[in-house]
């Protein structure tokens, strides 16, 4: 469905889009120090990150087969568990550590070159694997808890393509784009996303038993039906809502709820309770944390993280660009708003910088 499609895509194309600027950070390094020899090297580690990934899809998607129902609602409430981790751990960490990611790998590159082939190759390995693990636990939940796997996986295939496009122009200054805006909607979609498998996750392990539910002995009962409470009275280990006779939970609306804000047409006191903490607290310290990023600062140096890598829409300046972060610097070399990735001709003519006596030096 569309639903399943977008959400998916959406996924794979802002995941893609980090691990396609960290490559084009360590490709662009490498071939202005003069080592193009290194690249194979770095490629090669490049291509096992997606080779775990892959494997680690096809091991879950092939091995749950092999289980029990309750060892399938066991690994699926588990691994959803560990994909919202990631995920939440991986949207502040973009947030602090943006504006210094372009020196981290730099210096990263620099030990690697002299600690021989499979330093490099380590390199390569550890800067995609973990987004493409975060990734690939992300969109597997995202499938399961959807039920409409072709549309989803079409999705997440095309964001990944899309993504590795994109960081294709960016990387050769074909494209300029607001990255630090990019980032920041996108990272506000990934906190809901995550609210929402966080509910299907804790649904998956009540429907294993590993919590207590609507699905154990221990569920209330109303008396009059004979069924699980629904409502305060099925408070707190039955239904909190069950509105399946409105919404059919195989209709499309209800797969457009679930993909957009991780609604399900009958859903536990616990997973509500859950869904609502999460979004309360993690989208105050989003929202906390992109307006710290937005403070002004002083201008940083010119081979600072955040100013222009090699001129112009180089992966450098997107990294500073995906922090959200706006540096006077960067802001003098373009009318852009912050966040855009400046051009070499707009960055060769900045102001003249004020001299302290009152006259305009040259930059």
């Amino acid at each position: 469905m569309l639903a399943s499609f977008f959400a998916t895509f959406l996924i794979g194309l802002r995941e893609g889009l980090e691990a396609a600027l960290v490559v084009g950070i360590l490709v662009a390094y490498l071939t202005r120090v003069g080592r193009r020899d290194a690249l194979p090297k770095l490629w090669t580690g490049v291509g096992l990150a997606v080779a775990l990934a892959l494997g680690i899809g096809a091991i879950f998607t092939f091995g749950a087969y092999m289980l029990t129902f309750e060892a399938q609602e066991l690994l699926g409430g588990g691994l959803s568990l560990l994909a919202v981790a990631m995920v939440t751990w991986m949207i502040f960490w973009m947030q602090k550590a943006g504006r210094t990611l372009k020196t981290g790998l730099e210096g990263g590159v620099d030990r690697a070159l002299r600690g021989g082939v499979w330093a490099l190759v380590a390199i390569g390995f550890v800067s995609v694997a973990r987004e493409g693990v975060e990734t690939t636990l992300l969109l597997w939940s995202m499938v399961q808890s959807f039920g409409d796997s072709p549309s989803a996986l079409l999705g997440a295939l095309g964001g990944l393509m899309t993504a590795v496009v994109l960081g294709w122009f960016i990387a050769r200054g074909m494209l300029r784009l607001n990255l630090g805006r990019f980032f920041t909607w996108t990272g506000g979609f990934l906190v809901v996303v995550a609210a929402g498998v966080l509910a299907y996750a804790l649904h998956d392990l009540q429907e294993a038993g590993a919590l207590p539910g609507p699905f154990g002995a221990g569920a209330p009962i109303d008396p009059t039906t004979g069924a699980v409470a629904i409502g305060w009275a099925g408070f707190p280990f039955g239904w909190a809502f069950d509105v399946s006779s409105t919404i059919a939970p195989d209709s499309a609306l209800a797969a457009l709820l679930q993909a957009g804000v991780g609604f399900m047409p009958a859903m536990t006191w616990l997973q509500v309770i859950a869904w609502a903490v999460y979004i309360a607290v993690v989208v105050l310290l989003f929202v906390r944390g992109v307006r710290a990023t937005r403070r002004p600062r002083a201008a940083l140096p010119v081979d600072s993280p955040a100013s222009a890598f090699g001129g112009a829409s180089s992966p450098a300046a997107t990294t500073a660009s995906a922090s959200g972060a706006s540096s006077p610097t960067v802001a003098a070399s373009t009318p852009s708003s912050a966040g855009s990735i400046s051009s070499p001709a707009s960055a060769a003519t900045a102001p003249a910088a004020p001299h302290p006596s009152g006259a305009t030096a040259a930059p």
